[in-house]
């Protein structure tokens, strides 16, 4: 080389000049001892955790990439994450699957998380008693657990915590502390978000002190940061499913009278069903005699939409509020049966193994049919007669709302469908029967469900049975089909939990509540619709 004019020259000792190399070493081994230093990991285990850093690091964005990631560069098909990550240096326990262990022993061995393995699907722990590193996917973790945590310092720390908190609260003593559990399985993940409690406003001390307890807890406040839209595209949806996420997120019905009548297609409804009721002649307009009462009503709005989301129609009704009839003065008997669950499976069983034919109709305006007492009622919102202004509505039909408009209907309902030669069923009210030569005809009634009756009532033939109940039916070769899905999607919807993450069971098992856990919820009326809507069904 110094034949042809090279120069060679030596580096300083402890001087590296790859500026690009050791910038990246020192990003790694920075990380990694942040990793170690956090669970107080020995440094024999700085291997794993360079090897857990750099498994990180590739997968997070980058400047120099635009924000890319690293990983997803080279390989654009395959996930992220293919197993759910956890904290390095946490305490972990493996399944024991050696064939020297018998049912009387210990079924997990007490390891440390130490990553994830390259040539398998599972996760890499230590155990001390072996000696060994072991790979599975059966692992129990303790995340906040460090293994090797010293019992002195995490004694000193409690420590030091518990005299924080006394001198924080000086005339109320502390309540209780419970340690948070947090335990999850690998194969069925339970995740419990904590959120962090505000911190103590120093403005007026005095005024805290003077509240019991649960009074001075802070409003928590969770939010999901794993959205689903992160998640979840549409892109690839076929055209039916698309039509029903778009329904989701667009269809909604106005909060106010004033909202319907600015719509082309709700002011129609609503011109619709003040028609029907005067057709029906549901009231006529009078003055409120002395000593009367009159009730009030409103309008209630529902978008009705086919099995794939889509539209189907607006629809509305003018419902009385019955919750202001007094008992003994506005009504007294309000019973009226009701087809149970249990008997409309079974129903679709029979049409299903005897391969009858099933279909559905619809009654409009219901209700109305059933003749009703006296009752005085409030003129329609915004559909005041005109030169009637401060008269009320003498009610001769029954309206959707009042207490006793369902057993109004069901009197009106059983004596017509009797008369057309249908036999009611002694153990359910709601089930008619007719035997003839040709074969037998069973009708199952909710409320206003009916197949014969077109002189007397107007029906709407809904055609062979799609939905009902909230139950979406299906029929194939195989048999009838029952599904739920559409319910529980508005009921997710109607909860604000279509975002949630989804757990094996409603509470963490083990759990002691406490009387002063967590805030008084807001509204008893939504909770209690809440375990009505998962009772129903």
């Amino acid at each position: 080389m110094s034949h042809n004019g090279i120069l060679h020259q030596k580096s300083c000792v402890d001087t590296p000049q790859n500026g690009v190399a050791e910038r990246k070493n020192r990003h790694l081994l920075e990380t990694a001892h942040a990793l170690m230093f956090q669970m107080k990991d020995p440094k024999q285990f700085w291997v794993d955790a360079v090897s857990i850093t750099c498994f990180l690091i590739n997968r997070m964005p980058t400047v120099v990439l635009k924000g890319d990631i690293p990983y997803k560069v080279i390989h654009p098909q395959k996930s992220l994450f293919p197993i759910e990550l956890r904290i390095f240096g946490c305490t972990c326990y493996v399944r024991d699957t050696r064939p020297s262990v018998t049912k009387l022993d210990r079924k997990a061995l007490k390891c440390v998380f130490l990553g994830y393995s390259r040539l398998q699907k599972g996760y890499r722990c230590f155990s001390t008693d072996l000696s060994k590193y072991l790979v599975s996917t059966d692992v129990v973790f303790s995340e906040d657990t460090s293994f090797f945590s010293s019992p002195t310092s995490s004694a000193s720390e409690e420590e030091d915590e518990e005299w924080l908190v006394y001198c924080t609260v000086v005339d109320v003593p502390p309540a209780p502390i419970k340690p948070p559990i947090v335990q999850a399985y690998s194969r069925r993940p339970v995740t419990i978000d904590t959120c962090p409690v505000p911190a103590p406003s120093s403005s007026d001390p005095s005024s805290d002190l003077d509240l019991p307890i649960s009074l001075r807890k802070g409003k928590r406040q969770c939010k999901s940061t794993n959205s689903i839209a992160n998640f979840v595209s549409y892109d690839h949806l076929s055209s039916s499913s698309s039509v029903f996420v778009a329904s989701i997120d667009s269809i909604s019905a106005p909060k106010t009278v004033t909202e319907a009548l600015n719509h082309p297609g709700w002011k129609n409804a609503m011109l619709e069903e003040i028609r029907a009721l005067e057709d029906n002649h549901t009231w006529k307009l009078s003055d409120l005699p002395q000593g009367k009462k009159v009730v009030g009503c409103k309008w209630v709005f529902v978008v009705k939409v086919n099995l794939d989301g889509s539209m189907a129609r607006l629809k509305l009704r003018l419902v009385a509020i019955g919750y202001a009839q007094t008992y003994g003065v506005d009504y007294s008997n309000t019973f009226s049966p009701v087809a149970k669950l249990n008997l409309v499976r079974l129903f679709i069983s029979i049409t299903a193994s005897q391969q009858w034919m099933i279909h559905q109709l619809d009654i409009k305006n219901a209700f109305l049919h059933g003749d009703l007492e006296e009752v005085y009622m409030e003129q329609p919102p915004r559909f005041v007669a005109q030169g009637e202004y401060g008269k009320v509505c003498c009610l001769k039909k029954a309206l959707y709302g009042l207490k006793q408009s369902p057993r109004a209907w069901f009197g009106k309902f059983n004596k017509e469908i009797q008369a057309y030669g249908m036999n009611k069923s002694k153990k359910d009210h709601f089930v008619f029967y007719k035997k003839s030569a040709v074969g037998i005809i069973l009708l199952v009634v909710y409320v206003d469900d009916i197949t014969f009756v077109h002189s007397k009532f107007h029906t709407k033939d809904l055609g062979e049975l799609k939905y009902f109940l909230g139950i979406e039916v299906s029929r194939s070769k195989k048999g009838m089909f029952l599904s739920q899905r559409k319910y529980v999607l508005d009921l997710l919807e109607e909860t604000g939990k279509i975002e949630a993450k989804p757990c094996t069971t409603s509470m963490v098992p083990n759990t002691q509540l406490m009387p002063d856990d967590g805030d008084p919820f807001y509204n008893l009326e939504r909770y209690q619709r809440v375990v009505g809507l998962l009772h129903m069904q």
